[in-house]
């Protein structure tokens, strides 16, 4: 539990990392932040990934959105402001039809070994029925692509559709 978001929470946080850290690990840190339903990412928030990335952290994993959020590679580094549910028991839940909660994504990130910045990102957009993930279709992928590319556009963050629908996010 974090009291707070500040640079000293950061600070002590990544001490602690580091001091169990063994060479050849990844340090990933998952946070349960933000909003269940919209794309807006607090400024407090991009700023403590930020230093969490700074410090030595190589992947920052946000948590507790019922949609995918907006993404950003920071210094070689995903973060990822809310990956959205996978499988949830409170399937069609009313109200928020436009974030379209149906859908979700598998995300697959290679990393390089000695650097720990991202080579590769794909995101597999999936489709909740019945309490089942079954394959989004090509053009439910390229809605998601669409919204992503708007609610990531400020991080300077690109998506692109393959052939079978899944997204790549382009790595600089």
């Amino acid at each position: 539990m974090l009291p707070d978001l500040s640079r000293d929470t950061a600070a002590r946080f990544v001490g602690h990392v580091q001091a169990i850290k063994q060479d050849g690990d990844l340090a990933l840190a998952s946070l349960h932040w933000g909003t269940n339903w919209g794309y807006e990412v607090p400024r407090g928030h991009v700023r403590f990934a930020r230093w969490l990335v700074d410090g030595g952290i190589d992947v920052v994993h946000g948590h507790s959105s019922h949609h995918p959020r907006p993404l950003e590679i920071y210094r070689g580094r995903p973060i990822f402001y809310g990956c959205g549910d996978l499988i949830n028991d409170y399937e069609g839940i009313g109200g928020h039809k436009e974030f379209r909660d149906d859908f979700r994504l598998l995300y697959f990130a290679t990393l390089d070994a000695g650097s720990r910045e991202l080579r590769e990102l794909h995101l597999v957009p999936v489709q909740a029925r019945r309490m089942r993930l079954e394959r989004a279709s090509k053009h439910d992928g390229e809605w998601l692509r669409r919204v992503l590319s708007d609610a990531s556009a400020g991080f300077g963050t690109r998506f692109s559709v393959a052939g079978d629908g899944s997204l790549s996010v382009g790595v600089p």
